[in-house]
């Protein structure tokens, strides 16, 4: 089982969960994992008794590089720094951000027509840039394209991470591996930007008081202590960094991944695009005049989920399903394995955007469907995510063709969020 968990996780949690079904324990060392796979146990673990159930495996290794920021904080701390964050994803702030998302999205497709035609293109690293930069310019108020080390340093973060929870923390951190010392600069490098980034607002030189950066700035300086500030600064920036970026940079690369193995969906989307914005660049109106990229890029997250892994510690007894919980269990769902649920799922594995057509999506179960997780802590930064997707999908297969490089498999290798390991190789082509 360990094993399995260190080299295949989905297909470890896939095969769980058709051979027993949507209830299972996974006993590895002395770990036994409480894997429930039904919708309804996932409202249960999430929502209706979400106060039972704090971060889990996975997550709590995670505290050494993200403290404890946003993603893994819990109890009056976590409301706390969600209250301060909150106000800077209202939907009349995220509309109003648009034309942020737009202009890097423009930078991008300049980036990428730039390129001569079947001259390889590591679209992984192309969206993480786009990615980060419209955190910097929506949430922030910062510009990060000085910052190209950010998104090398949180995959020596989340290798880490990863290493901890499947080895289940039993290897000293002390010991001089390779990848401790990968991780030791990674986090180094994460802090030192955060600390640049908060100096250069302190200072005046940037900002209008009401990004994150500005909201964080004001709250961690009421601290008594300024050490206790100072790091509860750098947890939180670290963790909007990792979240605001990597699971949208995912979900992009996956979506057209899967535009290149269905040319029809692509056509589709052209047309889509050309008629709703013929040349000029889109608006947040638009989105809602864009269903058929919506759709497509629902199916993407369904199919590969920007988190795979919703990972639970039980605080006290309880039942799931008929099933006894004891305190201190770890409680596993799984949005991989429960996007691909016979039961509501026809023909699963396939890719169909229009299952997410307003009429299939009434009839499916709410719990389901979970990329962006649910209960008290589902993503504050969904429409975020949404929109940038489905903006820059538009204006992409609106003037550009991305078609994998042969020869180049692509291999999901799940970490803290499901991530194509080695990049996404792809070359691009304009449309006629």
């Amino acid at each position: 089982m360990l094993r399995r968990l260190a080299g295949d996780r989905l297909g470890l949690m896939s095969s769980a969960a058709s051979r027993y079904g949507d209830a299972s324990k996974l006993t590895i060392g002395p770990k036994s994992l409480y894997f429930f796979n039904h919708p309804d146990h996932a409202r249960h673990v999430l929502t209706d008794n979400s106060a039972n159930y704090h971060k889990g495996i996975g997550l709590v290794q995670a505290r050494r590089a993200l403290g404890d920021g946003l993603l893994t904080s819990e109890g009056a701390l976590w409301r706390t720094q969600r209250k301060v964050i909150q106000p800077a994803f209202t939907p009349r702030r995220i509309a109003s951000q648009a034309g942020a998302v737009v202009a890097e999205a423009a930078r991008l497709v300049d980036r990428l027509r730039s390129r001569r035609a079947g001259e390889p293109v590591d679209v992984l690293d192309e969206m993480t840039v786009f990615t980060l930069g419209v955190l910097g310019r929506a949430l922030l108020d910062a510009d990060l394209s000085a910052y190209d080390a950010v998104g090398h340093a949180f995959e020596a973060v989340q290798d880490q991470a990863m290493f901890e929870m499947v080895s289940m923390g039993m290897v000293p951190t002390w010991i001089p591996l390779p990848r401790q010392r990968r991780f030791r600069r990674a986090r180094a490098e994460l802090y030192r930007v955060v600390d640049r980034l908060v100096a250069e607002r302190s200072a005046g030189q940037t900002g209008d008081g009401d990004d994150v950066l500005s909201r964080l700035i004001e709250s961690t300086g009421q601290e008594s202590d300024p050490e206790v500030g100072r790091r509860r600064m750098r947890d939180e920036v670290v963790t909007l960094l990792l979240a605001g970026h990597e699971t949208t940079a995912s979900t992009l690369g996956w979506t057209l991944h899967l535009i290149d193995r269905h040319p029809e969906v692509g056509a589709r989307l052209r047309a889509e695009a050309a008629a709703v914005l013929g040349d000029r660049q889109p608006t947040h109106e638009d989105l809602r005049l864009l269903p058929y990229t919506t759709m497509v890029v629902e199916e993407a997250m369904r199919l590969y989920p920007p988190v795979w892994i919703l990972p639970r510690e039980a605080q006290r007894d309880d039942e799931v399903g008929g099933y006894h919980v004891p305190a201190g269990a770890d409680v596993l769902i799984c949005p991989y394995t429960l996007h691909r649920h016979p039961e509501f799922w026809d023909e699963p594995e396939l890719f169909r955007p229009e299952r997410f057509a307003p009429e299939q999506k009434a009839k499916r179960s709410r719990y389901s469907y979970l990329p962006f997780g649910a209960g008290p802590r589902f993503c504050v930064g969904s429409s975020l995510g949404m929109m940038e997707a489905v903006l820059v999908i538009a204006m992409i297969t609106r003037e550009l063709r991305l078609t994998a490089v042969p020869g180049r498999p692509v291999v999901p290798e799940p970490m803290l969020s499901l991530r194509v390991r080695g990049g996404l190789e792809m070359s691009v082509h304009r449309v006629a």
